[in-house]
């Protein structure tokens, strides 16, 4: 099966108890390579709108680009029930669409972290806010589960859909593009920020060093890592509710709460390391791209290690947990790696930069889903040992490329007039000592 089916779905009702009192809803007999399909679609969507959103949010700045690209997906939420009744490719086209609106956000917030975040606290800002995608999850996981037994899957997209549009008026009212343009913050604040972060918190223009960008080395070492690293990312956020349910046979509620762990974890992690990045850094114990190496090597490796031990605990709950809960955890590190490399080597241009890694890193987000419906058409455990297998071994290509090829200095072609002069200024010191 190539696509989604076009016909009607198979549709059956199962009724959940809400307060007492039984509700219906739907239930769609899909097979599991429909599913794959469908999974993967958001990201079909999501890869088309990372560069341009970038590159937008570079010049605009990205508090608008993200805040709407929230608004647009969420709004599109809450038709997913009723476009799952129309059939499996109307539902394939509403989710690529979501993946469209959401595609600009990632990019859009590096944009604005470029011209808010002071070098020595970019770390921490930049693994804090983009933890935000696990703590999501370790949250939706079993409450999702509990609102699926509780008031049927439908409310869980009404509920999330109407959350996201309530963060956008928030979100609209409270953030700024700009230091120098935010209303609530102190004129010490802003001096500083501005002081930090010089030339290089300004917007890129309409021009862009395209062939510079295009042939950069450190720049394909991070777009390599990141869809490296990526495919076992996608692998179980996508998977790892079916693979609780079809292996080790949880329930809904429990499958949620422990499909959720692994996440609680990675937030955790991404959220600390970033903090000890930024310590390392300015006590000088590492340069800025040992630093990148070293959490981007911890955040690959060790996951690949655990994720391959999954395969050889059978149907132990305890050790498949422990284990998958450790390989998601200990990935979190790579957030203070590789996942932020964009704003050291060029932070003017980083959205656009953060828009081509994260089109390139959402290829997995696509094929992932696809080859595990394949592996686990059988769910079969053997199954699912070649798709644990496969996502540690193309982590470790992936850590291994960026451990040769990988920089955190600041690119020739991502300098300004005030960068040069300051280099300039360093090299003749260095000559006259």
């Amino acid at each position: 099966m190539a696509t989604p089916s076009t016909e009607r779905p198979l549709m059956t009702k199962r009724t959940v108890s809400c307060l007492s009192r039984p509700i219906e809803v739907p239930v769609y007999q899909w097979d599991s390579e429909t599913q794959g399909w469908l999974l993967g679609a958001f990201f079909f969507g999501y890869l088309c709108t990372q560069i341009i959103g970038g590159y937008l949010a570079g010049h605009y700045g990205g508090t608008r680009f993200l805040g709407f690209g929230v608004l647009g997906t969420a709004a599109l939420t809450l038709l997913t029930p009723l476009t799952a009744q129309l059939g499996p490719s109307w539902l394939f086209a509403l989710r690529a669409l979501e993946g469209f609106g959401e595609g600009v956000t990632y990019p859009s917030m590096m944009a604005i972290w470029a011209r808010w975040a002071p070098p020595q606290e970019r770390s921490r800002l930049t693994a804090l806010s983009g933890s935000g995608g696990n703590f999501g999850a370790f949250i939706a996981l079993p409450l999702t589960g509990f609102i699926c037994e509780t008031l049927g899957w439908p409310a869980v997209f009404y509920l999330c859909g109407g959350g996201g549009c309530v963060w956008a008026v928030f979100w609209f009212a409270l953030v700024s593009d700009d230091p120098r343009t935010h209303k609530r913050i102190s004129e010490e604040e802003r001096e500083y920020i501005i002081n930090t972060v010089g030339a290089q918190g300004t917007g890129h223009g309409w021009k862009v060093p395209v062939l510079s960008i295009v042939t950069s080395v450190p720049l394909w070492a991070i777009i390599i890592c990141q869809m490296c690293s990526n495919w076992s990312y996608y692998t179980l956020l996508t998977s790892l509710p079916v693979y609780m349910d079809n292996i080790l046979h949880f329930d809904l509620q429990s499958n949620g709460f422990l499909s959720a762990l692994p996440y609680f974890g990675a937030w955790l992690v991404s959220s600390l390391s970033g903090v000890l990045a930024d310590f390392l850094i300015e006590k000088r114990v590492f340069s800025i791209t040992v630093t990148r190496k070293l959490f981007s090597s911890v955040g690959l490796v060790l996951p690949s290690v655990f994720l391959v031990s999954v395969c050889y605990v059978g149907c132990s709950h305890i050790w498949t947990v422990l284990f998958l809960t450790l390989s998601t955890t200990t990935g979190g590190a790579s957030a203070a790696g590789v996942y932020m490399n964009q704003i050291d080597i060029a932070p003017r241009y980083a959205g656009i930069l953060l828009g081509i890694t994260n089109t390139f890193g959402t290829i997995p987000g696509i094929i992932a889903p696809i080859v595990t419906g394949y592996f686990t058409e059988d769910h079969s455990l053997d199954g699912w040992r070649k798709v644990f297998w496969l996502a540690a071994g193309i982590q470790m290509c992936g850590a291994l490329f960026y451990l040769i090829f990988g920089s955190a200095k600041l690119q020739k072609w991502a300098m300004t007039e005030e960068d040069r002069a300051e280099a300039e200024k360093r090299r003749t010191s260095s000559i006259c000592t």
